[in-house]
Formats: structure tokens, C-alpha cells, sequence
């Protein structure tokens, strides 16, 4: 697979894909020298958009318990052009895929309207107690399809 061949060829369709965004605001320390956003910034704003994402669907409790714990299996990041200090950055953040105990997210980080990075990353739900991968609840699942629609793969 090529690298960022989860956005498909037409790239601003995955763009239009996306019903959640939240507004970032960069700070200095996430810059380097040239002002330009570091490289590590990017996960961190993936972070900050999945628990927004979660919380939004109020699947806080589903997902971040006593019982079980969200983590992250892997993420990438593609840089697709500079973002800098001054920007008005828009992180977006779809569910692409469920599985039995993961969720494929993807990211998208946007000035303007344009597509300046792209992103995706595998959750996988963790029973606390047996340090296991445990299915995602119902619950979970019926809130994530209503929210994302026909587009979600399972």
C-alpha cells in the first residue's frame, strides 16, 4: 500500500467525508526556528482531536473506564505542506472503519480549507484487568454509526 492511500485519490472527497472539525490554536513551543509546526505536533494534535471526537459522541465512558482503555495500535502522519505559527489550523477526525476491538481513525489538518496533512491511527479497546483486546460495546458502535453514516466500514 502506498503511503496515504487511505485518502483515496480524490482527495478533497475524503476531505468532504468528514462531519467533525475543531479549530486548533498553535503554540509557539509546537514550532521550530522557521516557525513552522514540528513534525511531533501533528500527533499531538491527533490526540487532542480523537478524545474531542469521543467526547463529542459521549463515548468517554465506553471507551476510557476502570474496565477498559483505548490504545493507540499504530498512527501515521503524511506532510503534505507547511503549516506555520500564524495559521488557522481545523483539525477534522472521522471513524473509518470498526472492528471487533479496534477503530480506524483518519485526521485531516486544514488551513483554509486546504489539505495540509493527513492522518490515521488504529484504537483497539483494552480490558484492564487481563491486559486483552475486549469488543467494542454496542453502545459505542450504534453511536459511531448514527454520527458517521453509510460511509463506515465494518
Amino acid at each position: 500500500m502506498s503511503k496515504g492511500a487511505f485518502m483515496g485519490e480524490d482527495r478533497q472527497a475524503w476531505l468532504d467525508s468528514f462531519s467533525f472539525s475543531i479549530p486548533l490554536k498553535i503554540r509557539y513551543c509546537e514550532t521550530d526556528m522557521l516557525g513552522h509546526v514540528n513534525n511531533v505536533s501533528y500527533f499531538m494534535y491527533f490526540e487532542q482531536g480523537r478524545i474531542e471526537y469521543f467526547e463529542n459522541l459521549e463515548l468517554t465512558e465506553d471507551l476510557f473506564s476502570q474496565k477498559t482503555v483505548s490504545v493507540v495500535a499504530d498512527l501515521e502522519c503524511q506532510y503534505l505542506d507547511q503549516i506555520y505559527l500564524k495559521d488557522a489550523l481545523r483539525l477534522h477526525v472521522k471513524t473509518a472503519r470498526i472492528g471487533r476491538s479496534s477503530i480506524d481513525i483518519h485526521y485531516a489538518l486544514t488551513v483554509d480549507g486546504k489539505l495540509k496533512a493527513a492522518g490515521r491511527g488504529a484504537i483497539v479497546l483494552i480490558d484492564t484487568a487481563g491486559g486483552r483486546p475486549t469488543p467494542i460495546p454496542e453502545r459505542a458502535r450504534e453511536a459511531i454509526r448514527r454520527f458517521e453514516g453509510p460511509r463506515l466500514e465494518e
